[in-house]
């Protein structure tokens, strides 16, 4: 895998090629038709191996607890966290995900507690995880982030962490996955800004070659983020 390349906060709104139009937004019908037939295709559509940037924060977990994986997708992340010897609870939207994800589990000999539910607009619960992983949620608006990452920091027991994947806005111009909505895309700047009032463990953009099954492959425009909940 090449070496990442670190971006600085400064350069996020260089773009590397033109920015092509957003397309329309999608009403949850469409989102969901779309998802359910993406993960209905064989095989994974992510691969089987969890995330490459939650793995390496591998050592920040605690050897035991409760962690959450939002929007899961087919159970890579869930089955790896459970894996570790972690509790975990794992929720999809798509119930063809969480179809396929159940299977992978078993599979793999772990346990995870699956749900089909639509992360924002679910009940979340307060100070219940000692880690959250939210690995390439970027479906969610502008409005639903910022709800979304209210949520998290809620739902994270006093230092607890959340560990956070997504693409930023020069993911555009690459092409290699991600949403085509650019303010569903994320910069250094607003994370930082979004997570003032935690620890901010660690913050960073690069560009890294990823090789996800095939939904992500290829140079990517990248954030990561490693957040701890204040305690109390």
């Amino acid at each position: 895998m090449m070496a990442p390349v670190p971006v600085s906060s400064e350069d996020e709104d260089s773009m590397r090629t033109p920015i092509p139009a957003a397309a329309p937004r999608k009403t949850h019908a469409q989102a969901l038709a779309r998802w359910n037939e993406r993960y209905g295709a064989p095989g994974f559509l992510f691969g089987e191996a969890p995330n490459a940037y939650l793995v390496a924060k591998a050592d920040l977990l605690p050897p035991q607890g409760r962690a959450l994986s939002v929007a899961d997708g087919e159970g890579r992340n869930s089955v790896w966290l459970a894996g570790r010897g972690l509790a975990v609870d794992a929720l999809d939207f798509s119930p063809v995900a969480v179809a396929k994800a159940r299977a992978f589990a078993a599979a793999r000999g772990v346990t995870v507690d699956f749900a089909v539910a639509n992360v924002v607009d679910l009940a979340w619960p307060e100070a219940l995880y000692d880690v959250i992983a939210a690995i390439f949620i970027q479906f969610a608006t502008p409005a639903e982030r910022a709800q979304l990452f209210e949520r998290f920091k809620r739902a994270l027991k006093p230092g607890g962490l959340l560990i956070l994947q997504g693409y930023r806005v020069e993911q555009l111009g690459y092409g290699t996955g991600g949403p085509p909505e650019r303010d569903h895309l994320y910069t250094v700047d607003l994370v930082r800004a979004a997570f003032a009032d935690c620890e901010i463990v660690e913050l960073r953009g690069y560009d890294e070659a990823i090789h996800e099954g095939s939904g992500h492959r290829g140079m990517s425009a990248l954030l990561g983020a490693v957040v701890r909940r204040p305690p109390a």
